[in-house]
């Protein structure tokens, strides 16, 4: 409840609580302290009691002018209770609301509350008849509201009634139009039927006609020169194709072929074989085009036509000979107007302005050849849809045989072949021309690498049965005749030159150094025309697939090496001889020597020149054997040990080698004394070289002899000390007769002393 606290109770409250606040026990025992300390006491947190609290002091709501709360009067009977909350506007729709509001009035001034809190004992006493009151009321107001609802549903169901009759009189109506109209819906349910039947009729006939004739249009597009070959005309081919197609189910009847069938298959094989003329003149028409123009571009609809010609061969054969007549004489002109003319406004230059280089002219025209039969060949293989077989560019095209080859590769090596041919008579003959009369040997051999290069090339691209290939293979080989009779040639003067007799230097004479020179040159070009990637093979070759790919490299300069390296190795050999003979003094091995370690040098750095690298060092070998031998024998007899190394070697042992004239102990020491001042006088020349093999030009060579030589005094000294030694010789007082000369009868002493210990242990290691 919101209402406030009587002030008579509060008031009488506290002063009671003043008076009595010493006396605990009285105060607890009076009522109304009780009913303050429970009033006070009271929790009003709760939701539903301040919502019951606001709910009574709507219903109760106090006067504002008098600030204090009406209380409900009493009815006829005296238990009637009035509420400040009550709207008018809800009293209004009451039977009995005028009454009730003058008695409110009346009441109200009547029973204004003269005491605080009054009126809300007397509405905690009738509280429950004053809501009583409030449920009647609205009890009362909802039967109205009701029976005003009856009466609306009275009359609606009124108008359902007369709803009804309606219906059933419309009905009526409708069922003696039906039984009127029957026969008529009968009739026209019989036109019915027979208009469809007639519809499928005529569309079974429409798509007869649709389907096994030509329109109009399609029949001028096959047979019309007014319509030209394209789309519109394919399409009509496709549909006449087709239309012979379906047509064999008509000849393939029963009783025989129709007649309808017949006259179909007559028209349009008719209409057919006018289309395939009309392509024919249509392509022999654009090829003719073609060869007029420097520009091979193939369309969508010439490829068309093309592949439906494959059907009628001859056809096809005959346009394609009108194309290779207009690609000969196209190619054919183009060849020479690239020769005399040039390009375009004179770009590129005409070919023969180069003629004054061989190279470069013989260089352009095949370039020339070789961008035309690219060109050639890519036109050809869009024209007849040939798609790409993942060939790699460079690589070798694989040809099957004549007869395992495909109709398309026939045509497009035939054609190739024919618009070649006539470019390669003007080719031949003047690369011939050009072969013929280069006087030297480097540029033949140039050329004739860059024909036998562009004659791979043509067999990778088109073939070795080609026209092209042939001819090309016809030029190399008159290329490279030509270079090996200008070799021969140089080869011949070589050997019938002869040495100056007052030259006594022993290097290289003039015309070696001049074909060295020439092969020197020979093997640049055809080391720069050999493959890198096969080079380095052939240098690095560890496989036996390497070792075959190294042999057909070295075997393509064999004939090369053989022609040019033999000569020399022989001019050498034989020259160095006849100046020998002419002059003793002249040292003809140091000569030798030195003119085949030059032509060495000169093969060493390519690998390809093994097989003559390979006789060349034979021939060295030989030499430095004889010149070694030579030059033990001069440091021997100059050291006095070769008359006692003699004995020594040919003693049998017959009888005591001290017996023996000429190594007799004193003749022995005699020789050992000569060799010691040999190894005193000579030290420089003993541990370095002799002025002879200083001549060589190869330091490599001069020290291998020298070395060998005096291993070879070391060895013999050893022997000699050996049989000295030995008991069977009876040389008295061995050791005193061998050690009082130097080396002392020490044999590695010697090889310190000749600076051959090392090689000395090396070869025992071996």
């Amino acid at each position: 409840m919101s209402g406030p606290i009587p002030h008579t109770e509060s008031s009488f409250s506290i002063s009671s609580q003043r008076k009595n606040s010493g006396s605990w026990a009285s105060q607890s025992r009076n009522p109304i302290s009780l009913r303050l300390y429970k009033v006070l006491g009271t929790n009003f947190d709760d939701e539903n009691t301040r919502q019951a609290l606001q709910t009574l002091s709507e219903l109760y709501a106090s006067n504002s002018a008098s600030d204090s709360s009406t209380d409900a009067y009493s009815t006829k009977d005296g238990n009637s209770n009035f509420n400040d909350t009550l709207s008018g506007d809800e009293h209004d729709e009451e039977d009995n609301g005028v009454e009730k509001r003058a008695q409110l009035s009346a009441g109200k001034s009547r029973f204004l509350e003269s005491t605080p809190g009054e009126a809300a004992m007397r509405a905690r006493r009738n509280l429950k008849r004053d809501m009583e009151l409030r449920l009647a009321e609205g009890s009362r107001h909802f039967l109205k509201v009701l029976s005003e609802v009856d009466e609306k549903l009275i009359a609606l169901q009124k108008h359902v009634t007369a709803m009804h009759v309606s219906c059933d009189e419309a009905e009526k109506q409708l069922q003696l139009s039906n039984e009127a109209s029957k026969s008529l819906l009968e009739r026209a349910g019989n036109l019915r039927e027979e208009r469809q039947e007639v519809e499928d009729q005529k569309s079974i006939v429409s798509s007869f006609l649709a389907r096994f004739t030509l329109t109009e249009e399609e029949a001028e597009a096959l047979t019309s020169r007014d319509v030209p070959v394209g789309k519109r005309f394919f399409q009509a081919m496709d549909k006449t194709e087709q239309i012979r197609e379906h047509c064999r189910v008509l000849m393939a009847g029963e009783d025989g072929p129709t007649k309808a069938g017949k006259d179909i298959m007559a028209s349009t094989a008719s209409q057919l074989e006018q289309g395939y003329e009309k392509i024919l003149r249509w392509c022999s028409y654009e090829f003719l085009q073609i060869g007029r123009d420097s520009q091979l571009e193939v369309s969508a609809i010439m490829r068309e036509g093309v592949r439906r010609l494959r059907k009628r061969p001859e056809l096809l054969n005959e346009s394609l000979a009108s194309l290779s007549l207009t690609r000969q004489t196209a190619l054919t002109s183009s060849f020479l107007t690239a020769l005399t003319r040039g390009g375009p406004s004179g770009l590129p230059r005409p070919i023969e302005l180069h003629a004054h280089d061989p190279l470069r002219y013989i260089g352009d025209m095949l370039a020339w050849v070789h961008q035309a039969i690219a060109a050639e060949r890519e036109f050809l293989e869009a024209l007849f849809s040939i798609k790409e077989d993942g060939r790699l560019i460079g690589s070798a095209r694989e040809f099957a045989e004549k007869g395992e080859m495909s109709q398309e590769e026939e045509w497009i090596k035939e054609l190739m072949d024919a618009a070649v041919g006539k470019v390669c008579v003007p080719l031949k003959v003047r690369v011939q021309q050009t072969v013929r009369s280069q006087e030297s040997a480097i540029m033949s051999y140039k050329i004739a690498n860059l024909l036998q290069f562009y004659k791979s090339t043509m067999t990778k691209t088109i073939g070795e049965d080609a026209v092209l290939s042939v001819t090309l293979k016809e030029i190399t080989d008159l290329a490279y005749k030509t270079f090996f009779d200008s070799i021969e040639a140089q080869c011949r003067s070589l050997a019938r030159a002869t040495l100056d007799l007052d030259d006594i230097s022993l290097t290289p004479p003039i015309p070696i150094l001049d074909h060295v020179q020439i092969l020197r040159e020979i093997m640049a070009v055809y080391q720069s025309y050999l493959g890198d990637d096969e080079y380095g093979v052939e240098q690095n070759s560890a496989s036996s697939d390497n070792d075959k790919a190294y042999t057909v490299i070295n075997s393509g300069f064999l004939k090369i090496g053989d022609v040019m390296v033999q000569p020399a190795v022989d001019m050498c050999l034989n020259a160095a001889e006849e100046k020998k003979q002419l002059r003793p003094e002249w040292d003809k091995d140091v000569f030798v020597l030195n003119c085949l370690s030059y032509l060495l040098s000169v093969l060493e750095p390519v690998a390809f020149t093994k097989s003559q690298r390979d006789m060349i060092q034979g021939t060295i070998e030989w030499k430095v054997e004889e010149l070694t031998e030579g030059h033990y024998r001069d440091i021997m007899q100059d050291a006095g040990l070769d008359k006692i190394a003699s004995l020594c070697h040919k003693h049998d042992g017959s009888e005591p080698l001290s017996h023996i004239p000429g190594i007799q102990p004193a003749q022995l020491q005699s020789a050992l004394a000569s060799f010691s001042r040999w190894l005193s006088t000579s030290i420089e020349v003993v541990s370095s070289s002799s002025p002879r093999l200083s001549r060589l030009t190869l330091q490599r060579l001069h020290t291998q002899i020298h070395h060998a030589a005096l291993g070879r005094m070391a060895k013999a000294y050893g022997m000699i000390c050996d049989r000295v030694r030995s008991k069977e010789n009876k040389y008295e007082a061995a050791a005193t007769l061998l050690g009082t000369e130097r080396p002392f009868g020490q044999v590695g002493l010697l090889w310190q002393i000749f600076g051959l210990k090392e090689e000395e242990e090396e070869g025992k290691g071996r």
